[in-house]
């Protein structure tokens, strides 16, 4: 039996996993990348697209390397509720069938990610740019208004 722990606690989507079949004896599981060699690579994609989460005074900015990915196929978005989600296809390359691979690392597949924002985000004011297969959303924070104090005059 294998958990893998939450990495980010404001993170919904990144819960303790548990992989019933990780160290499973059986070669029939271990066979699942011969058998099912699209069911590899897209549950990797999925679980390897890693984005940094990073709170300043102003804003909260995330950083995703999406190596190889095209600004047009990756989408931003702002759902119900403060959620952030960011999701895409990393496009798989041209096989030909004389092609003999003796190693595939890289992932490729669909990926989606999703963070709930706090309550102090301007929604209306999210920006995103795509520069050298790194994707950076920037969510501005509103500024805290400090509580307001009232000095009570003191009688007698």
């Amino acid at each position: 039996m294998s958990i893998m722990r939450r990495s980010n606690v404001y993170d919904p989507f990144s819960l303790d996993l548990w992989d019933p079949f990780h160290g499973f004896p059986f070669d029939a599981f271990r066979s699942l990348s011969e058998t099912r060699p699209n069911f590899v690579s897209d549950t990797s994609a999925f679980a390897n697209t890693r984005i940094d989460w990073m709170e300043m005074p102003e804003a909260h900015v995330f950083k995703a390397d999406l190596p190889g990915v095209k600004k047009e196929e990756v989408k931003v978005e702002v759902e119900e509720g403060r959620v952030l989600q960011i999701r895409g296809e990393q496009s798989k390359e041209s096989e030909d069938k004389n092609d003999k691979w003796h190693r595939v690392e890289r992932s490729s597949g669909k990926f989606l990610r999703r963070f709930r924002l706090p309550e102090n985000t301007k929604l209306d004011q999210v920006k995103a740019t795509m520069e050298n297969g790194v994707l950076s959303v920037t969510v501005p924070k509103e500024e805290v208004k400090k509580p307001e104090v009232k000095s009570i005059e003191i009688s007698g």
